[in-house]
This record gives structure tokens, sequence and C-alpha cells, in this order.
């Protein structure tokens, strides 16, 4: 910065920027709140149905979403707007005291050519002499260079915010000017330790970069400036020469417990990264597409795709990248496993193949378990991605249905027809975590959030997509149950998907199709389920402790939710137009509690299959997997509520009034915790081998499901609650037949065996 720039600086035009920027913030604010409260708020209660319900209240969102990235990307210029013109203001007045301290001991300033001359006055010198002089120079020298430097950090630090994203604003928070800069000197100096040669790396680089990525990995504009410095190369051959222990004899001994660490780390920072839309990201996803069919190098049987899955377990990567890096292992899958007739030989690892993944649940070659990992972390991606073809009836396969050749999507080919490479985890035990990231990656994809979470209240309506995939699941299941019964710990997240479609499973079992769309009222596209699907889904699932205890928790939840809509909205649903508006409600919570009764029978007969299988003491398992289901109550939505079904939808999708959700949390409190009893004062489900038993605990929850609604909404009735405990039970006994009629191939408890 020139000398005489900075002296004679008029900070005005600055000032009105930081003005007008931190007006710009009130106006933002408001307009964020009209967004949320006026247009998101609006769009969740209009009278949506179908694909409306879903792309409008998603188009909504996003807008709505905008107004608050706004507000965040203005909040950030402000503050390094301030933020630099506070520090050059007072660089200014240093400069300007230097220049005073100078007169003082008889030196003058002049600005020269863009620079300075300081000399000692012609008629009296300065006490100090040359010492004097050299003295202020160097002082005015450093107070110009510390402006430059926050002139022109402050310039790349705005520049860096606005480029992240092509469209729309980001939303990356930033206080000051030095926070910003500073995540640009981070990712420059940790790059310059990434691009070293492996072999070149000591023990101390490896700590600075985990502990510098472990600090910056949410940064945007450090995750960006990082993964782009490096390159698509660069980060593959750090991750691969780190794991190469013939090359790197230094940090492998010293730090290799910790590459576990460093490895999450430089996930959620290249997750981060995708995110943002500059050129140089833009480059980095291409190349990184680009080799994940290509070897490492010449001489290497290291794939691309190895390594970067491996490096993409962790964090929410950019939608588009994973549809493109997928696409391209469903390319590479197909070429290397003669279209899905064996196992695909290019992922099949070898003895002195290196171990890239340092979890300790698999060994790394085979990209897709990584891959499925990012999938389980981003919805519409892994909705996508199943969604799409992995085979025509035209192509070379020997994949047939009815004696003709099938088309298999790539949730065809996964979860049914792969021939997964073998994998062993760090205790030499064969390897879940491929089948079980993909069944994560099925429940993020038919949810719509992240797998492991619950939904909120702005979470988006079920789509075709996310309906016909439920669909294909079920189905498949019904088909084979041994694609659960071999991987039980798959059905956690089926358990999940369950949970979440109880709308789409109660239609599916009500005899009575004509009614359905007013009793159990669904927003979005339903899933178009069988009764003798959801069955065999249901029994099987219900083998697995937290697969049983999702749907049990699940159920009670939306049952609650639902008979506590119909209770406050009597009218919602008249089956009868002879009947009264109290016949009609009690009908309602009949035809609410038979379904409930039935699912709980089915699951409750999965449940009592398994102990007789393996005993006892799987007992236990059960009633401890419900017990963590507590999570779910005191949430403020229930299954069913956060995804503008029938606990907050009315007929057509119209928002119901006066629902909060607090039957539901009440009978989930009872369940979890186990505050509720049966009449042999055990508390429910605590036997689960018995039958008998899990039917009064049901009929006793559900019961007391349709008094807490009723008490609720202020319109209690105990004819109609006593007729949904009658119902109840009469769904769980027909749950019995059901099972012995439908699930027979899968074994049946002996003591449905013994009543059939």
């Amino acid at each position: 910065m020139d000398f005489e720039a900075l002296h004679s600086a008029n900070f005005k035009l600055l000032d009105d920027t930081v003005a007008d920027w931190t007006s710009m913030l009130g106006r933002l604010q408001t307009l964020k709140q009209d967004a949320r409260d006026g247009l998101q708020g609006k769009a969740r209660k209009a009278n949506w149905a179908g694909d409306n319900a879903v792309i409008g209240r998603e188009f909504v969102g996003k807008t709505a979403g905008e107004f608050g990235d706004a507000l965040t990307q203005a909040t950030s210029i402000r503050n390094i707007m301030r933020d630099t013109r506070d520090e050059l203001k007072t660089q200014q007045r240093l400069l300007k005291e230097a220049v005073e301290r100078g007169r003082g001991k008889n030196l003058t300033v002049t600005a020269s050519g863009g620079g300075f001359i300081v000399r000692e006055n012609p008629d009296k010198k300065a006490p100090g002499g040359q010492s004097d002089v050299n003295g202020l120079r160097d002082e005015l020298q450093g107070i110009l260079n510390r402006a430059t430097e926050i002139d022109t950090s402050a310039s790349t630090s705005l520049k860096a915010l606005v480029d992240l994203t092509d469209h729309g604003f980001s939303d990356a928070v930033y206080k000051d000017r030095d926070s910003a800069a500073n995540a640009v000197k981070e990712a420059e100096k940790l790059a310059a330790l990434a691009k070293k040669k492996p072999e070149d790396l000591t023990p101390a680089d490896f700590d600075a970069l985990n502990a510098g990525l472990g600090k910056y990995s949410g940064d945007p504009i450090f995750a960006e400036h990082f993964a782009s410095t490096v390159g698509a190369k660069g980060t593959l051959d750090l991750w691969a020469g780190l794991n190469d222990i013939q090359k790197n004899r230094d940090v492998f001994p010293d730090r290799h417990e910790k590459y576990a660490e460093l490895q999450k780390n430089l996930s959620l920072t290249l997750a981060s990264a995708t995110q943002a839309d500059t050129p140089e990201m833009s480059r980095w996803k291409y190349d990184m597409v680009s080799m994940a069919d290509q070897p490492l190098s010449k001489n290497s049987t290291t794939f691309g795709a190895q390594v970067m899955s491996n490096l993409m377990r962790w964090g929410n990567f950019d939608d588009r990248f994973l549809k493109d890096y997928g696409s391209k292992l469903i390319e590479v899958e197909k070429a290397s496993s003669g279209n899905g007739r064996h196992t695909p030989m290019a992922w099949t690892r070898l003895g002195m193949d290196p171990y890239l993944n340092r979890t300790g649940s698999d060994s790394g070659s085979d990209p897709m378990v990584g891959f499925l990992a990012a999938l389980a972390n981003s919805p519409d991606a892994a909705t996508d991605f199943f969604s799409d073809g992995f085979l025509t009836k035209d192509e070379d396969h020997d994949f047939e249905e009815k004696g003709k050749k099938r088309e298999l999507s790539n949730f065809d080919y996964l979860f049914e027809e792969r021939d997964w490479p073998p994998e062993v985890d760090s205790e030499q035990e064969d390897s879940i975590e491929g089948r079980n990231n993909l069944a994560r990656a099925l429940e993020a994809a038919t949810t719509g959030h992240p797998a492991g979470e619950l939904p909120t209240a702005n979470t988006l309506p079920h789509n075709e997509q996310q309906a016909k995939l439920v669909t294909d699941i079920f189905q498949s299941v019904s088909e084979k149950p041994e694609r659960l019964t071999k991987n039980g710990f798959m059905s956690d997240s089926m358990g999940q998907i369950a949970a979440e479609y109880m709308p789409d499973i109660h239609r599916g079992l009500h005899p009575a199709k004509t009614d359905v769309a007013t009793l159990f009222p669904v927003a979005g596209t339903q899933a178009s389920l069988s009764e003798q699907n959801i069955t065999r889904f249901l029994y099987t699932v219900g083998q697995n402790p937290e697969g049983y205890a999702a749907i049990n928790v699940g159920q009670h939840s939306y049952t609650s939710s639902l008979m506590e809509y119909h209770f406050a909205n009597p009218k919602a649903h008249l089956s009868d137009d002879n009947f009264s508006v109290n016949d009609n409600l009690k009908k309602s919570i009949e035809d609410i509690a038979r379904v409930s009764g039935e699912i709980e029978g089915t699951i409750g007969a999965g449940r009592a299959y398994a102990n007789e299988v393996e005993g006892g003491a799987k007992d236990e398992e059960f009633n401890s997997a419900i017990e963590s289901a507590s999570t779910w109550v005191g949430s403020g939505i229930g299954i069913g509520i956060g995804l503008a079904t029938a606990p907050a939808v009315g007929p057509g999708g119209a928002i119901a009034g006066g629902v909060a959700g607090t039957a539901a949390d009440e009978i989930l409190g009872t369940l979890t915790e186990g505050l509720m009893k049966d009449s042999t004062e055990e508390v429910i489900y605590r036997n689960g081998k018995e039958i008998s038993d899990t039917k009064e605990s049901t009929y006793k929850l559900i019961e007391a499901a349709a008094q807490k609604a009723g008490e609720s909404s202020k319109n209690p009735s105990p004819h109609i609650v006593s007729a949904a405990a009658t119902a109840a039970e009469s769904g769980f006994t027909n749950a019995q037949s059901m099972v012995t009629d439908y699930c027979n191939g899968q074994g049946i408890p002996k003591q449905l065996e013994k009543e059939k």
C-alpha cells in the first residue's frame, strides 16, 4: 500500500459501505422471517396433494432457505468489511503518530513514487542521527506492510466467500476479516504438507495435518482452498502414500493408530469442499470422477475410486458429484463383473494391496462400501442413485424373470444380485460394513433425511422415486426374506423405513381401499404395498431387536398422533353419511386400532420366532432396543408429523390445527420408559416370548393412545376408547392368521403353528 494512500485516506466511502451493509442486514432479517413464517409456513398449510405437495414445498423450502443464506453471507461480508475498515483506520493512526514522533526528533517524512523518504532536518540533526532515521523508516514500512496485508487478505477473503457459490448464497459464517483470511492461510500451509512425497512426510507433518483438518474441516473457504490447492490427484496420492508402508517408513510406525482420525477429518474437509462452485473445485470434481477407474500410477493395482471412496465415509458431499461418481463406479462394476455375473474383479483385494480404510470395519478395497456411506448422508443423491438403471433387457446378462431377461436398477443389483467381494474386519471376522452401509443408504434414499436421524418439520413428503423404492424393498424382502434374515444388521434401517411409511402401511392393510384418503391422509406419493408384502416384510424385520423397536415405536407414535388428529377433527373422515359424527369418529378410531393391532401382531410374531430360534435371552435385546428408542420422545414430531402426513395434515394435504403430538409423546414415554404394566403387573412388551402377553401389551397401549388422544383434543369418549381396545385385539388376532398364511415358508412361532 502506498504511503500517501494510507496517510491521506478518507474512509467515508468505506464507512458508508459498512453502514449500508448493516442496514441491509435488518432488511434481510425481516425477509428471512417473512419467508420462514409466511412463505414456508403457508406452504406447509397449503392444500397441496400429489407431486405438488413434494415439488411445490421443496421449491418454497429452498427459496425460503436462500433468504437465510443471503442474511448469513451478507453478515459475513459486513463483518469482513467492518473489520478491514477498523484495522486500516488503526494503521493510519499509527502511521500519523509515527510521523509526528519523527518530527519531534527532527525527522521529515515525504511521499515519493508510492513510497516515502525519511530525512533529518537540514537545520537540526536527529538526536540519534542515522539510527533514528533507520528506526522511523522501518517502523513506517512495517505499518505499510501490515496495511497491505489487511487490504490484500480482505480482497482475497471476500472473493473466496462470494466465489463459493455460482448461484444463490453461501451459508459460510465469518465474524471478522482475520477468521476468513486465516482460513486461506491455514489451507495453503496444510496443502503444502499434503503435497509432500510420502517418503518425505514426518510424524510432525502428520500431526499438523491431522490437527489442522480437524479444526477447519467445516470451514467452507478453508475446505475449498485446501482441496483445490492439493488437487484431485494430490488427494489420492496423499492417502495412498500414507498407507504405503513401503514408502512411508517414518509416519506409519508412529502414527498408524491416528490414521482413522485423519481419514475422518480429511473426508469431512473434502465433503465441505465439494459444496463449493468455484472453477477450481469444479475441476477437482471432474478430475476425481475421471480418475476413479484409473490406476494411481503405471505399476499400481489400486484404482482412484478405491482411494477416494475411503475419503467419503463422513460428511455431506455435493449431490451432483456423488451422482457422477456413482455412475462411474457402476460403469466399472459392470465391466469388471461381467454385467453382474460374478464378483467385480477390480475391487478384489490382493495380498500386497494397502489397507485404505483405517476404521477396522473393512480393508477399503471395495469402493462401493465407502460410496454407500456417503449416500447415507446425502438423501437426494441416494434416491437418484438407487433409482437409476443398472442393466436393461437388451444388455448381455443372465438375470431373468419368468424366463425372460429383466431390467435391473441399481437397487435391484446391490440389494438382490451383487456378489460382494470377500472382506474381513480388524478381528478377522466377515465384514458387515458393505451391506450395512447399503441399508443405511436405502434409509436415506427412502426417508429424505440422513440415516440415523429422525424426520423434522422440514422433511418433505415422500416423492414418487422414494415411494417406488420402498415398494421395491418390501417386494424384495417378501420374495426372499433371507435377504434380511441372513443380514440381520440391516434391519435397524429397514425398521426405520417402515416406521416412516406408517401411513402407507396402514393403507395397505386396511381392507376398505375406498376411504383411506381421509382415514390415513398422505401428502406426497403413497408407496403401493400389498397386504402379503407388508406382512412378510414386517414379520422378517420383527425378528431383529432394532428393527422390531423401530416399527413398534413408529407404529405407536403414528397411531397416537393419528387418533389425536381424528379426535380433534371428527368430521375429517365420514365413512357413512347415515352415521352421526360421533359414530363416524368411533368407526375411524376402530379402523386405526385394528390395523395397528395387525402391525403389532405381525412384528410380535417375528419377535416370538426369534426368541424360539435363538433362546429366551434374545428377549432382553428386544426390551433394550425399545428403551433405546426413547430419543423419539419429546422430539416435537412423531413419525408422520415431520413428514407432513396424517397427524399434521388433513384431507388433500391441509395442515390440521391444534395437533401438537402430545398424545404421541405421552404414549412413547410410557412405552420406552416402561411406565405401563399389563394385568400381571409386567411392564408392557417385557415378555415377547408369549404372543398372548404381546397382545395384551398392544391393546392396552392402543387403548391408552385413544384415551390420551381424546383428552388432548378435549373430546374424550370412554365408549370409543373401549371400542379401540377391542378392535386392536381383533387386529392382533387377525395378524396371526396372516402370518401363518403368508410367512409359513419363513418358519413361524410354534405357538401359531399349534393354533393353526
